[in-house]
């Protein structure tokens, strides 16, 4: 984990309430797709964190939705910024176990993480597919990104405004993939693994206190005992899942 300050180079609306960040700074410590990054905003106690989209060189992408205070502060936000920003936190996806034909799942703002998972599992020569779930037409962004690195890509929007209607598990249980990668709210996470065939990493979200492990408060029961969704997590593996009832 580093603290480190960044400048922000573009904020930009891919949707109504979706947006991308492009922040300049000291990227070191993320090291692997998954992981996530927690940033402070004046006048707010806690940081927010925010899934890293793709780090290149020194520049970090984020994509975020405005759903509260910090994220519509961070929405109003311009080109020359600074931020104060914790980066390297989360343990991120392995890709060894990826198979020839890995599939990934992504629902809403759980999309952009799959972007450098994707750019990494085709560097490293795999066949991947890519499932990218929303309400509607107009909540759709990064398909294009996705096909530009190669990537088969399919839509689900649940009013059938836009590609496959219904949800990315529809779309799953007829696809032939030799492991799976999701990201999204809780109960697609869960229609995920009651549809899923083959073995797979799932990404959680949580709300956090501090986002490094010191606050335990986004402890999850696992087969092992308790784990940190911002330490230990937040991507685990479906084995290890215990869902509440």
């Amino acid at each position: 984990m580093k603290q480190s300050i960044f400048t922000i180079k573009e904020n930009i609306a891919l949707t109504s309430n979706v947006y991308k960040m492009l922040l300049v700074g000291d990227t070191t410590d993320i090291t692997n797709c998954g992981q996530f990054v927690n940033i402070k905003l004046d006048g707010l106690f806690l940081r927010r964190p925010i899934s890293v989209c793709d780090c290149e060189g020194d520049t970090l992408t984020l994509i975020y939705k405005v759903v509260g205070k910090g994220t519509e502060q961070m929405a109003k936000m311009c080109a020359g910024e600074k931020l104060d920003v914790l980066t390297g936190l989360g343990n991120g996806y392995d890709t060894s176990l990826s198979g020839n034909a890995p599939m990934l799942l992504g629902g809403g703002v759980g999309v952009p993480p799959m972007y450098m998972l994707c750019k990494k599992l085709i560097s490293e020569g795999k066949r991947v597919s890519v499932v990218l779930g929303f309400n509607k037409a107009d909540e759709v962004f990064y398909e294009n990104e996705f096909k530009a690195l190669g990537a088969s890509v399919t839509v689900t929007t649940v009013d059938g405004s836009y590609g496959v209607k219904g949800f990315v598990t529809d779309v799953m249980k007829n696809a032939d993939y030799s492991y799976f990668y999701t990201c999204g709210p809780e109960p697609m996470l869960k229609a995920v693994y009651n549809t899923s065939v083959r073995e797979g990493q799932f990404s959680f979200e949580e709300r956090m206190g501090c986002g490094f492990g010191a606050c335990m408060g986004c402890s999850c029961k696992t087969i092992t005992g308790y784990k940190r969704i911002c330490k230990e997590g937040p991507v685990m593996k479906k084995e290890e899942i215990l869902w509440e009832k």
